[in-house]
């Protein structure tokens, strides 16, 4: 019907008011025309648009490897994830995990924490020096999403690549030219016959491919040669100091194994960027414009800081350690609630390779499963009345109180056996750069803020966030802003 063609245009709006929620307007389409689960096609594949909670936690259930991730997004997004983890499906995917996750668990990222708070010092310096250009007292008008996407490479580049951090900031440089390249080209991307064609955006992309690759396997020959000399000195070479037991070293380490060991080095190199960085970095971006829209919220959680690791104006807070980001509760449930309102991805998406039983649901061989976080994140029924509202106290018992079906409404990491394995470090790098920001600084929203959550492959602020900051403890007018809501655009996981 007309009707429902004019409600499909309105929810596909670039940018509206932020008391007009985009992904509410669809929630809205979907209860009128379709209901919690219906039926489309995609191209000539049959495609469930699933929003039930049963049916999600089914889906989060299965281990089975006969579900992984759709083919199309490993052809379309092959420059930027190659066969790596967080694309490849089946055996390939569980060799690979077996190697990758453990770099991230937790008790690798409790290490990083000092490392996160060094990685601070440039942007807690840069925001000062501008502080201080303004006049010392007055507030400074910065836009930080530069700031906090050099604090998030500085972190994951040192953790990558150790003592070769500076070459491997070159690295994910080229790596964030070839995302945002990508993200323009999505669509054409997809279609063979169209990726092939030798346009100027199609050169870039094989440029920086393969300059990526190049420079990668260039630190690769350096480290097997380093290893190779050692083997040949009767293993009486010095150690490695500690900065070189890196994700690359552990991922040459165990390449040996793999069918194609200098693509597996490359192709993961180029996932631990997205897992370990982009999250991190958009996060930050949103965590620090909600604190700023929400003033009350962001003295709570500075006296939370300054309680946890002292300070009360004339002594300086101590920088923190893990043990010390690990109490702060209020922020931890700002960076929840953050990741609620603009998660990393809207969408996850699966492919069955193979008929599945999914709870009442038999899905055919070749199935498209897509399940829309951003839809289940705002969901009253799940959430409550206050679902449009940043409201981190929601979070003060766990995520299992905060909402009916945790499994199926709040999964901003992804869901089930494919979550994000970079979550506990983008939590903690989240968290800890919360911290030491919050610890010196005041900040509110400019009124030149225009926001425009943006889909280039995850959401973030289409035109940069602007912040006014000034140190903590200075006057400074409140900028009134309504972002208890905000459009995003779909991304897969």
């Amino acid at each position: 019907s007309l009707e429902h063609v004019k409600g499909w245009a309105e929810a596909h709006q670039k940018r509206r008011p932020m008391s007009k929620f985009q992904i509410l307007t669809r929630a809205r389409w979907r209860q009128n025309f379709a209901g919690e689960t219906y039926l489309y096609w995609l191209r000539r594949r049959p495609a469930l648009y699933v929003t039930d909670p049963e049916l999600i936690g089914e889906i989060g259930r299965c281990v089975s490897l006969d579900m992984g991730k759709p083919k199309y997004l490993q052809k379309g997004q092959e420059p930027l994830f190659g066969g790596g983890v967080l694309k490849a499906n089946g055996a390939c995917w569980a060799r690979q995990r077996k190697v990758i996750a453990p770099e991230f668990y937790m008790a690798r990222v409790r290490a990083m924490v000092q490392l996160m708070v060094d990685a601070a010092q440039p942007l807690i310096a840069s925001w000062e020096s501008r502080i201080d250009a303004a006049g010392g007292a007055a507030a400074a008008e910065v836009v930080v999403d530069g700031d906090l996407r050099s604090f998030s490479f500085d972190v994951i580049s040192r953790a990558c690549f150790g003592s070769d951090y500076s070459r491997g900031r070159e690295i994910f440089l080229r790596l964030r030219e070839l995302s945002g390249l990508m993200s323009e080209t999505s669509v054409i991307f997809s279609i063979p016959s169209l990726r092939h064609l030798p346009t100027g955006k199609n050169r870039r992309i094989w440029r920086l491919t393969g300059e990526i690759r190049s420079l990668i396997m260039e630190l690769v020959r350096e480290r097997r040669c380093a290893a190779r000399a050692a083997r040949e000195h009767g293993g009486k070479a010095a150690p490695p100091s500690p900065p070189e037991r890196d994700f690359l070293g552990s991922i040459i380490e165990n390449s040996g194994g793999q069918p194609r060991p200098d693509d597996f080095v490359v192709d993961n190199c180029k996932n631990i960027y997205f897992a370990g960085h982009e999250t991190s970095a958009v996060t930050a971006t949103w965590c620090l414009m909600l604190l700023a829209a929400h003033p009350e919220w962001q003295d709570r959680a500075r006296a939370e800081v300054l309680e946890v690791c002292g300070g009360d104006g004339a002594a300086a807070p101590a920088a923190p350690d893990f043990d010390m980001v690990s109490r702060m509760r209020t922020v931890g449930m700002v960076v929840q609630e953050t990741l609620r309102l603009f998660p990393p991805s809207s969408f996850v998406v699966r492919e069955t390779f193979r008929d599945m039983q999914l709870g009442r649901l038999l899905a055919p061989k070749g199935t498209y499963l897509f399940v829309p976080v951003s839809t289940m994140h705002h969901d009253v029924a799940a959430w409550g009345p206050t679902a449009r509202l940043f409201d981190p106290s929601r979070f003060r018992d766990g995520v299992a109180a905060a909402c009916k079906h945790p499994q199926a409404s709040f999964m901003p990491f992804g869901l089930g056996a494919r979550t994000c394995l970079g979550q506990n470090l983008a939590l903690v790098e989240v968290k800890t750069l919360v911290a030491v920001v919050l610890a010196r600084f005041e900040f509110t929203l400019s009124p030149e803020y225009r926001h425009s959550p943006a889909f280039r492959l995850i959401i973030e602020p289409e035109f940069g966030l602007r912040l006014r900051i000034r140190r903590a403890g200075g006057q400074d007018a409140t900028s009134q802003v309504d972002t208890s809501t905000a459009p995003v655009h779909s991304s897969h996981n």
